[in-house]
């Protein structure tokens, strides 16, 4: 794609106002929820699409979970670290790319942006409840044994807000229900 092309394309994708070239080959488009940035390498060679995502301080305990995503669920874009912002970032090569790829590039990077932590947290809280799962299994205890410990931890103030009413409490109750059951039979006892 060509410096035009880009261009041409951010102002389709966007309001023509929010998109701003900053340099002859860089762009950065403002909106109310996200700023884009679209810089091109000096020779014109490479493109990279950034969006911050979150301060490092916010997802510093998510960290294993961004990578994994890297891994198994962002197809063509990336997580990355720098200046204490996790940053959603696209890179390709300017020969090759074409407008649909760009456009979707685009499109992942926004849906990551509106995700946020959501998905990572997510990540970690089903990645703590199969290890309960695990020790529970290896205890010998059943589904409605493990939910029963969990009721009384819940009842004994052990676990959950200090002023917590109780129908939050059941409400909470019946959320780890319902993630012990979906994930029960997944969890194998020997990992």
């Amino acid at each position: 794609m060509t410096p035009e092309e880009i261009a041409a394309t951010l102002t389709e994708l966007f309001e023509p106002t929010d998109v701003q070239a900053i340099a002859p080959t860089s762009w950065q488009v403002d909106t109310a929820n996200f700023r884009l940035l679209v810089l091109l390498s000096e020779d014109h060679a490479w493109l990279r699409i950034l969006l911050p995502i979150a301060p490092i301080q916010e997802a510093q305990e998510f960290l294993a979970q961004f990578l994994e995503a890297n891994f198994d669920e962002t197809q063509e874009v990336r997580y990355a670290f720098h200046e204490g912002v996790i940053w959603g970032v696209f890179y390709h090569n300017t020969i090759t790319l074409v407008s649909a790829d760009f456009k979707s590039a685009i499109a992942r990077l926004i849906s990551l942006h509106e995700a946020g932590l959501n998905n990572v947290f997510n990540q970690l809280i089903e990645s703590r409840i199969r290890q309960i799962i695990q020790v529970a299994k290896q205890q010998g205890q059943s589904l409605s044994a493990t939910m029963q410990t969990l009721e009384r931890f819940y009842a004994e103030g052990l676990m959950g807000e200090i002023n917590q009413t109780s129908a939050a409490r059941e409400e909470v109750l019946a959320a780890w229900q319902r993630q012990l059951e979906r994930l029960w039979s997944e969890v194998d006892l020997n990992p």
